[in-house]
């Protein structure tokens, strides 16, 4: 018998229970570690990350994709001590320069700054 269209709506729309939630981030763990540990062997990493992507729902998947992505930025930062500055070419720098309303404490300077350390490593 099929489901219908409300308890597949239903179903979808459910929070994973215990045992799936550690299903997802036991395969997400295991997927980072061989990221971290063989980048080179693709092909074992992309089994994992196929076993990830099964194991947890879709907007996980995307939350914890960009939470490494911000993890690894940060431990950079943290690890070089560089200043998003020094990252910057000359025409980014001179980029807001003859604006008197913008300042390097303005929210988009800002952005600008972070973008282009993130773009240009």
């Amino acid at each position: 018998m099929n489901p219908s269209k409300n308890e597949c709506i239903q179903r979808a729309m459910s929070f994973p229970t215990k045992d799936e939630r550690k299903k997802c981030w036991d395969a997400r763990d295991k997927y980072w570690s061989c990221l971290d540990v063989a980048p080179e062997e693709k092909e074992q990493c992309l089994q994992l990350r196929k076993l990830y992507e099964t194991s947890c729902p879709a907007q996980w998947v995307k939350h914890f994709d960009r939470k490494r992505t911000y993890l690894q930025f940060k431990e950079k930062i943290e690890k070089d001590g560089s200043q998003p500055d020094a990252h910057l070419s000359v025409s980014s720098q001179q980029a807001f320069r003859g604006c008197p309303h913008l300042n390097d404490d303005t929210p988009i300077v800002k952005r600008h700054r972070v973008y282009r350390l993130l773009v240009s490593t």
